[in-house]
């Protein structure tokens, strides 16, 4: 959810927010309340509705195979869950049926108490349910480490997979997944050969129908793979296995209902919580990824912290509804109404005799994906069911159970998501997945998620208490590394570790961690006041080497490190800037966050501003304090919003400040690399050509380095041509030096919005007096011309045309300066051998946004003068722009990391409309 929030201006724009009635819903806002008396089926719900229906029926009886349950107490819950929960939960495209989930639960709970009392347990779980989803608690459910909920699931389906395996290999399955692993071998002895066929029949058209290639295969993975597999399966047991065993039906009449649990109250209230545990995680997981899915489908993403449910590429068969037209807005799930609706389906599922039921990520994904638009599509699945379940008893009963066995062990292993043991790894929380799996597996359920829960708790405690400290001596400078949490059981190890440093000698102190107690604080404080007062000099940096600032009530801390801008609007003190509501006062917080490229880890106790990383150099300049002018008197700025704004340096006191800041702060952070470029010389990889406005910040924009940069900076940013008068020999003398000696890979010439240089020269007069400026402005005539023929197309921004007459005579100035660079002799030689490139762009000061002009355009072979914007995720253009400029550091001439063989170009990088790209 974005964090932005459109205000409104006048009280009539409160007409423009939905209505409650429109099904839309306002920012943090509940769910709107679904219309009364409206039940509409669409052609789409009615579509989606036989897709779902023809997953669920194979789905539901196989489930009921591996629980060892009445077949037909599978179709009940799914009748159940589709009817009741689709109406009542939260979920409108939500699936409910037998849970998945509970199939090893369900199987020992039937074994230990039978079938009736597992019933009453369902029951049981259902009221716990709808008493949780009333205490609004559903969302406090799924405050559980991913790492345990996922690995609690994939325990679960690797024991399902196991008992349907004995299935599928013709016998039947043990009470436990260690029993099925052990009698493993002894069921491979006794293969039955028609079961495995059909089995291995059933698998293989679940993995290759999804896959099926060409026009032909689109439209024969319209029908869903898991029915095609059984009725395939159904038909080749009919003619070449006559006597495997098959589905059997009793008759309606000779259904078992609940009856009082009998048994110890201890186990069976642990036997109801583990229902409800797994139950209802399963639902509100499912939940979430529908809803995901739902943004995926509509184009509006919404977004949630929680972890989607393991989603299965049985579902991917399901075909998108005929006809359908653009999907309605997206409504969140009400995870509370979720779970009560749950709840209610579970009591109704257990009054009936049937499974237990949660939501299933399969069907539901499934139900999306087929074009489902309202809860029609569940609720009419649910119908379609219940109809099969009294109709079509007949053609149920030729199913072969090994069929319906294959197709619930694949759902198992889908249920061990490999992207989940991927994102667990890399959160490093892989113990406690690994714990979770082998505890369900071993142990059960309830067993397994405690083990996990330990696990992830035993981590947790040994990283926070976990802390290496290293003293090392680098040419003379020590240099303290403390790599984990500094907490007070780190104390001890830290002030051994300080107290080997020499009294007044300086020390780095480099802090790699997130959290830093009071105690550490007050140790690493003293230490540090203790060292300053003999002298010595004490860094304290991140592990990038950026410097932690000081806290706000220690330094100012608005705008660093690029305070002061003589237009910046953040010297209030602290004590205004609490007070501060305004437009002025939001817009310095903003420009503290997109000007402080530096991390602080806490506030620690050292002194100064945060320095960016190593290749984007910044000089931290002096804070707003009181300073005299020449005249006596202090300076002082008048705040536009009305505020009493601080004072400001002037002058020289301003020159002096800067460099005194620049030496204590910046210069020990970037002498080591100044002094590298000394001994080396320098080897920029770009000529860069901009105006001398002083609102652009050459470095800043192209986020850049010493070294990096050969600047020539001018007013207009104007390229005079060769043979040009005398007396504007500086810029071709600074060209002919980058060409020819420094061996620039590139030239950049940069224009930008609101050049006062073609100002002048839109509003020039005849008669104005030949000033110095006015011979200097007399080379950007030729861009005056340009834009004025009509031989020559204008130059434009991709996507709108120019704001005004000055903006695009600054666009088709740099156009036209190109033209002159060309003219050069250094450069056209250097054009002529390939190794050397141009490139235009175009900085608007006001969007703080760049644009770069298309390759064919700077090269001088486009037709269309086009300027493309660079947005935050294009680093770097297809072959043949900035990536291929490569300097010492490994970063190209705009500071940007190189990363060639890549391309953002939509038609690909041989493509003639291809347009050039980088990160400003």
């Amino acid at each position: 959810m974005s964090a932005c929030v459109p205000t409104r201006h006048d009280r009539t724009s409160h007409s423009s927010l939905p209505s409650r009635a429109s099904g839309i819903k306002r920012p943090h806002s509940p769910p709107p309340p679904h219309p009364r008396g409206r039940f509409r089926v669409t052609g789409a719900d009615l579509s989606a509705s036989i897709t779902v229906f023809l997953i669920a029926v194979p789905m539901s009886l196989g489930l009921a195979v591996a629980m060892d349950a009445p077949l037909e107490a599978g179709l009940i819950s799914a009748a159940v869950g589709g009817i009741v929960a689709g109406l009542i939960g939260g979920t409108p495209l939500q699936v409910s049926g037998p849970s998945a989930g509970l199939t090893v639960v369900t199987a020992e709970l039937i074994q230990i108490y039978g079938w009736r009392t597992t019933c009453a347990i369902t029951i049981g779980a259902g009221l716990l349910q709808i008493l949780l989803g009333s205490l609004r608690a559903a969302r406090s459910a799924l405050a559980v480490s991913p790492a345990i909920v996922h690995g609690t699931l994939a325990g679960i389906g690797v024991a399902i997979a196991l008992a349907q395996l004995h299935i599928v290999l013709g016998g039947s399955p043990q009470s436990s997944a260690v029993a099925n692993v052990l009698s493993l071998p002894d069921r491979l002895g006794r293969l039955s050969p028609a079961a495995s066929m059909i089995g291995a029949l059933t698998i293989a058209v679940l993995v290759v129908w999804p896959r099926l290639p060409g026009r032909i295969g689109k439209r024969l993975r319209r029908i869903p793979a898991a029915l095609v597999s059984v009725v395939l399966a159904t038909a080749v047991a009919a003619v070449a296995a006559p006597g495997i065993a098959r589905v059997d039906l009793p008759s309606w009449r000779s259904h078992a209902l609940p009856e009082l649990p009998q048994g110890p109250v201890t186990a069976l209230v642990t036997a109801v919580l583990t229902v409800l545990l797994v139950a209802s995680l399963e639902s509100l997981l499912a939940a979430v990824a529908v809803d995901k899915l739902t943004a995926d489908r509509t184009g509006a993403r919404t977004t949630d912290s929680v972890p989607s449910a393991p989603e299965s590429p049985l579902a991917t068969t399901a075909p998108p509804a005929m006809g359908t037209a653009t999907a309605p807005p997206v409504q969140r799930s009400d995870l509370d109404r979720e779970l009560r609706g749950q709840g209610i389906a579970n009591v109704l599922s257990g009054l009936l005799g049937g499974l237990p039921v949660s939501g299933g990520a399969v069907r539901s994904s499934a139900n999306v994906r087929a074009g489902a638009t309202g809860r029609a599509a569940t609720v009419l699945h649910g119908v379609w069911v219940l109809l099969a379940a009294g109709l079509l008893v007949t053609v149920l009963e030729w199913i072969p159970l090994a069929a319906l066995a294959a197709l619930v062990m694949m759902v198992g292993f889908q249920m061990v998501s490999f992207a989940h043991i991927r994102n667990v790894h890399r959160h490093r929380e892989f113990p406690a997945y690994a714990a979770t799996i082998t505890g369900v597996v071993l142990f059960g359920v309830l067993k397994g998620v405690a083990i996990g829960i330990a696990v992830a708790v035993a981590v947790a405690l040994h990283r926070l208490a976990r802390t290496r400290i290293t003293v090392t001596d680098q040419n003379g400078q020590h240099l303290v590394i403390v790599r984990g949490q500094l907490t007070f059981l780190a104390v001890p190890r830290l002030s051994r570790a300080l107290s080997q440093l020499p009294q007044g000698g300086d020390a780095v102190v480099e802090l790699d961690g997130f959290f830093m107690d009071h105690a550490a604080y007050e140790t690493i404080q003293d230490w540090s006041n203790a060292q300053t007062a003999q002298g010595a000099r004490i860094v304290f940096t991140g592990r990038s080497g950026g410097r932690i600032a000081e806290p706000a009530s220690a330094a100012h801390s608005c705008c660093r490190p690029w305070t002061p801008w003589r237009n910046h609007h953040c010297h209030d003190r602290p004590g205004q800037r609490a007070a501060g509501t305004t437009a002025g006062a939001r817009r310095s917080a903003a420009t503290k966050a997109a000007f402080d490229p530096g991390k602080h880890l806490a506030d620690g106790p050292g002194t100064g501003s945060v320095v960016a990383d190593s290749h984007a150099y910044v000089t931290p300049v002096p804070r707003a304090t009181d300073a005299i002018t020449p005249t006596g008197h202090a300076d002082r700025t008048e705040d536009p919003f009305g505020r009493a704004a601080a004072p400001r340096l002037s002058g020289t006191h301003r020159l002096v400040s800067g460099l005194s800041s620049f030496q204590r702060n910046t210069a020990p952070l970037v002498r080591g690399e100044l002094a590298r470029l000394a001994r080396e010389g320098q080897r920029p990889s770009q000529l860069f050509i901009t105006c001398a406005d002083s609102r652009l910040v050459t470095s800043m924009i192209t986020a850049s380095g010493p070294g990096d940069l050969f600047t020539v900076r001018n007013v207009g940013n104007l390229v005079p041509p060769p043979g040009a008068e005398a007396g504007d020999d500086s810029v071709g003398a600074a060209i002919e030096y980058a060409v020819d000696v420094l061996k620039v890979e590139s030239i950049t010439v940069c224009g930008h919005s609101g050049c006062g240089a073609m100002q002048a020269l839109t509003g020039a007069k005849p008669g104005t007096p030949q000033t110095s400026l006015w011979r200097w402005l007399r080379h950007g005539l030729p861009s005056l011309e340009r834009m004025a023929s009509r031989h020559q197309a204008w130059a434009r921004i991709s996507g709108r045309l120019p704001a005004d007459a000055v903006e695009q005579l600054c666009l088709t100035n740099v156009v036209q300066q190109l033209d002159h660079l060309r003219a050069h002799e250094s450069v056209a030689r250097r054009l002529a051998e390939g190794t050397l490139q141009l490139h235009g762009m175009y900085f608007h000061v006001g969007e703080a946004q760049a644009y770069l002009l298309t390759d064919d355009a700077s090269a001088g072979t486009g037709m269309d003068e086009v300027f493309d914007r660079v947005g935050p995720g294009d680093p770097y253009s297809h072959a043949g722009s900035y990536d291929t400029i490569a300097d010492p550091t490994g970063h190209d001439g705009l500071g940007a990391p190189v990363a060639p063989g890549d391309s953002t170009d939509p038609v690909g990088p041989s493509g003639s409309d291809g347009l050039e790209r980088t990160s400003a």
